[in-house]
């Protein structure tokens, strides 16, 4: 004989059912949402070159790249001013960068250049490395094969010039951070302190600007970016759709530049705040984000400096979810949920380009973490 219905039975009982169902639905879709992983330290210690990375000291590290050898790079910002490679097994070696603040050192061994606030770093396809050199106002290269550095654009002198001419002779201010286009044929270049995004055709050497009037203000959407003003461009990033992200520190704002050359605000309120998470991207609030990265999904990584989160943005679904750290300023919850994850002012997110995985610059803890695949 059958079990009873006791549903049918009681149908009090079936509208709860479907109350229940409902609320748990929505609790999943509003819930911040953090991909499958737990949290390793890569680098961060005591130690130093020769050793493994994971017990070396770091100073301030702001941001990750990968070779194509399976290496990482990474460079430090103040007091540490050196770009640093963990080699495939672990080791942890200086690269360039004598520990000194100053501009000195074009051609002449790596180890002996001096850089003043790197910020960012790209490995390009052919193994080069260049590097944001921000507060000397240049984008300068680390060549592996001949061991030296120099310098690809930006004179060294604070200013707007150049565009149309070569990048070497151009004035830039404040080279925050550095990203490639598809195919690493284009430069782009976070010019904050012109308000400025610049571009720099690698084949050619020549510089053009191509969002920003230098004017600080609110761009209008729909518009050229090329005729709108910014407040302050801190981060670039590009996907694979011919798309230029734009993430401003003090608008605490995410722009978009798409392959027309129209600008777009896509996240962030305008003001200051935490939360938002799960729900519409433009009603996310930011604080000071530093740092952006395009996924292969079409997503985008954002380091929410001051929020000390990492976060995404999703663009087919327009909403900004959670990745890692509680929001609280800390060191607390390596080896565990991203989500429990303490971060203190993290500078730098970006995914492995083979196994997806999750670097994080998480800069005043002076470490590189990594969401580890499970």
């Amino acid at each position: 004989m059958p079990a009873p219905n006791t549903f049918s039975r009681t149908p009090m009982n079936t509208h709860l059912l479907r109350l229940s169902l409902l609320t748990a639905a929505l609790v999943i879709l509003a819930a911040p949402s953090a991909r499958a992983g737990k949290v390793v330290l890569v680098a961060g210690g005591t130690g130093g070159d020769g050793g493994p990375a994971a017990g070396a000291k770091v100073v301030q590290p702001f941001a990750v790249d990968f070779g194509a050898d399976g290496s990482i790079y990474f460079v430090e910002m103040a007091g540490g001013e050196r770009l640093r490679k963990i080699a495939p097994d672990g080791t942890l070696t200086t690269l360039a960068g004598s520990g000194k603040k100053g501009s000195a050192g074009d051609g002449g061994p790596a180890l002996k250049a001096e850089f003043n606030g790197m910020h960012n770093l790209l490995v390009a396809p052919d193994g080069v490395i260049y590097l944001a050199d921000a507060f000397n106002s240049k984008v300068r290269k680390y060549d592996p094969a001949a061991g030296t550095v120099t310098t690809f654009a930006g004179t060294g002198k604070k200013g707007y010039a150049g565009d149309g001419g070569p990048a070497a002779a151009a004035e830039l201010a404040e080279v925050i951070c550095i990203a490639f286009g598809p195919g690493a044929k284009t430069m782009y270049i976070a010019d904050i302190g012109n308000r400025r995004v610049r571009a720099i055709d690698m084949s050619t050497g020549v510089i053009t600007t191509v969002a920003g009037t230098g004017k600080k203000g609110e761009p209008k959407d729909g518009e050229p970016a090329a005729e709108q003003p910014l407040i302050d461009p801190r981060a670039v990033a590009t996907d694979g759709k011919g798309n230029l992200y734009v993430l401003e520190r003090g608008g605490h704002r995410l722009r978009v530049v798409d392959a027309a050359g129209k600008i777009r605000t896509v996240a962030g309120t305008g003001k200051a705040g935490i939360g938002g998470d799960g729900g519409p991207a433009l009603k996310a609030a930011m604080n000071g984000p530093k740092f952006l990265w395009c996924d292969k999904d079409g997503s985008v990584l954002i380091a929410d400096t001051e929020n000390h989160q990492i976060r995404r943005y999703l663009p087919g679904k327009e909403i900004v979810e959670l990745v890692a750290g509680t929001g609280k300023a800390g060191n607390g919850g390596v080896g565990g949920d991203p989500l429990k994850l303490e971060l203190k002012r993290p500078h730098g997110v970006v995914p492995h380009p083979k196994t997806g995985e999750l670097y994080i610059a998480d800069s005043d803890n002076g470490r590189v973490l990594k969401i580890a695949n499970e």
